[in-house]
């Protein structure tokens, strides 16, 4: 079973019980928790579970909004740790100065060598940073987008999502600009994780009648920051902008179809795929390199 929502007084969770009664579910069960009530649901009917309650709610608008479990996103935002942290062990190791530069030539995302078959580099610039400020900014993004997107989709399905969409946006600019450019940095992926929230709370949005007209507030939202924060002195805004139209379309499509985040096992191997992808990546460019 799936917890749907905690630390409810007994007059709340006794409301939401009829609710999901009057549905005619026998699945699901309300505990006593040292915090409060707490409703379980069987997986299965956790989506009409959910929806139905969201749709008794606006119908009372005078209800205080019920509390979802908080735990999970403890796991989350730890993994947005691991991610900074690795992020800045590699700018570490890239170095500095002609240090720096012959790594970016080596590993950045060069429109001209992506297209000559040097795919890995969409991935492996995604981890180098040029300054301490291009890092902090970076880091900054990630852990508070990254950690966002990961609490609607879990850690895994989040974090592959975001690894993806700076893929896709390195490898589209190079496909736009062909030759003659190259960049570095994980801020493809942050307007990657900002597509994903915008095009998952216009989809949400979306499902509420009355709110149809302001479900394109959060896309109109991201273009803003895009246009804030990816258009400055010395940022590569086309990548920034295929970073964040590939985070729209997949968010798109994971807001569509899946209405539950993704079972422990499936999110396992969602960040297994995340891992395997960078690890391969770096293997291929060391071994295209020896």
């Amino acid at each position: 079973m799936l917890k749907l929502y905690e630390n409810l007084s007994r007059e709340e969770a006794d409301t939401y019980a009829l609710v999901l009664s009057s549905l005619g579910l026998t699945f699901f069960r309300v505990k006593r928790e040292w915090a409060g009530w707490s409703i379980w649901v069987a997986e299965s009917a956790y989506p009409i579970a959910r929806r139905n309650i969201e749709r008794y709610r606006l119908e009372n608008p005078g209800l205080a909004p019920p509390r979802e479990p908080e735990s999970p996103a403890r796991i989350k935002r730890f993994t947005a740790v691991w991610v900074v942290l690795i992020l800045i062990l590699f700018y570490l190791a890239a170095g500095s100065g002609e240090a720096f530069r012959s790594v970016a030539d080596s590993y950045g995302a060069s429109a001209r060598e992506i297209l000559n078959g040097d795919v890995y580099r969409a991935a492996t610039a995604l981890m180098l940073h040029a300054t301490p400020a291009h890092l902090a900014g970076n880091i900054a993004g990630i852990a508070l987008f990254g950690t966002a997107v990961c609490a609607i989709a879990g850690a895994g399905a989040g974090w592959l999502m975001i690894l993806l969409t700076g893929i896709i946006g390195n490898l589209a600019n190079a496909v736009l600009i062909r030759s003659g450019h190259l960049s570095v940095g994980a801020s493809t992926a942050v307007f990657g994780a900002v597509g994903l929230l915008s095009a998952y709370q216009f989809v949400q949005k979306r499902r509420i009648p009355d709110r149809r007209i302001k479900a394109w507030l959060p896309l109109a939202g991201g273009l803003a920051l895009l246009g804030f924060l990816g258009a400055g002195a010395h940022t590569d805004l086309t990548a920034h902008l295929f970073g964040f139209a590939a985070g729209i379309f997949i968010g798109l499509v994971y807001a569509k179809f899946i209405t539950v985040p993704l079972r422990g096992k499936y999110q396992v191997l969602c960040l297994a795929a995340a891992v395997g992808l960078l690890v391969g990546s770096w293997l291929w460019a060391w071994g295209g390199s020896a």
